[in-house]
């Protein structure tokens, strides 16, 4: 199962879920996808959608999932990096509406270049990322919590 995660941010994030359906429509997907769409107005026929979850329905699905593909939230990222579980990350982008700034492509960029996760810069390549996510494998994560939550804070001070 594939869980999509577009966060509570009260921005839309229909970039994704666009091409997630699109995915599922023309086959390339072909496990099931469970997307928590937040304040995302977002339906669908064959997919199941959320708006929202409470914690432990949201950690279930986490648990299940064989990927995650998340937004570039830190916690999102760090849920699923403790879970120990394959994480494709595409960051919301200011241009498209969908964040106020473009601080998540840092956020995204450090965790992909330390081996953690998985990362879409252009949405055209979320078929084939996906495709690499079953195969993937992550470098173990080992939370430094303290010293990455001061590094995290300190790239988003610098926006």
């Amino acid at each position: 199962m594939i869980l999509v995660i577009v966060g509570t941010q009260t921005m839309s994030f229909l970039r994704l879920l666009n091409e997630i359906q699109r995915l599922v429509d023309n086959g390339s997907i072909l496990t099931d996808v469970i997307v928590q769409a937040g304040f995302t107005k977002f339906r669908s026929s064959n997919i199941q959608v959320f708006d929202f979850l409470t914690l432990s329905e949201l950690r279930k699905l986490q648990a299940q999932a064989d990927i995650i593909i998340t937004h570039g939230g830190v916690g999102s990222i760090l849920e699923g990096l403790n879970m120990g579980k394959t994480i494709i990350a595409i960051p919301r982008l200011k241009e498209f509406g969908e964040h106020i700034n473009n601080h998540q492509l840092e956020i995204v960029a450090n965790f992909r270049s330390l081996g953690y996760i998985l990362s879409v810069d252009n949405i055209n390549e979320l078929a084939s990322t996906i495709n690499e996510g079953f195969s993937f494998v992550p470098n173990k994560f080992i939370s430094n919590r303290l010293r990455f939550v001061a590094y995290i804070k300190s790239v988003i001070d610098e926006f």
